[in-house]
């Protein structure tokens, strides 16, 4: 086993990325596949990838902000992000930009201190803002046009973890969450 990380990214991207404190996600599409499941009793089901949610997780370790913005509300959503401990959250919200800069406003921040990951329109106002942009590969092509980075992952399948890694690359935290995950040598 190497103790090096595996992952590389292009130079240019990571010091596009290197100042980033807060990242928008949006969710269908991005956390999710974007498809939506109904049971036989309306109940809307959700698919989450483990691989995200660990990369969410990260980002918090490493004094990186994430903040999820959604044009949709449910349940199993909200159970999903307060598992997580994701307490940046905006449910129901089409028009993402004055979200955006609310919790920008609070928590002090600029939009150059800011990245976002979206997959469809009503992301482009907050992805057109911040300092870095990403969409999964599976995204809408006008969002993957002013995307900084496209994931090689779709959404609700790594893209969001994918994104997360290049982030702490970026910042200069992943080798050190590496191998505290890796733990002590013997």
């Amino acid at each position: 086993m190497t103790d090096m990380p595996i992952l590389r990214f292009d130079t240019g991207t990571l010091l596009a990325a290197q100042d980033v404190r807060i990242v928008f996600f949006d969710v269908d599409g991005v956390l999710t596949d974007g498809g939506v499941y109904f049971s036989e009793h309306g109940e809307t089901l959700k698919r989450f990838s483990i691989l995200d949610g660990l990369g969410l997780k990260l980002l918090r370790q490493a004094g990186i902000t994430p903040a999820v913005i959604t044009g949709r509300d449910s349940k199993p959503l909200r159970v999903r992000l307060e598992a997580l401990g994701i307490e940046h959250v905006r449910y129901g919200t089409e028009d993402k930009l004055p979200a955006a800069e609310a919790m920008l406003a609070a928590l002090g921040l600029g939009w150059k201190q800011a990245a976002a990951i979206g997959d469809d329109w009503p992301d482009l106002p907050v992805l057109a803002r911040c300092a870095f942009a990403a969409a999964p590969a599976n995204a809408h092509a006008e969002v993957r046009a002013i995307a900084n980075y496209v994931t090689a992952a779709r959404g609700g399948e790594g893209a969001a973890r994918e994104f997360c890694d290049l982030l702490l690359t970026a910042t200069g935290h992943y080798r050190r969450l590496l191998d505290l995950a890796r733990g002590p040598v013997v």
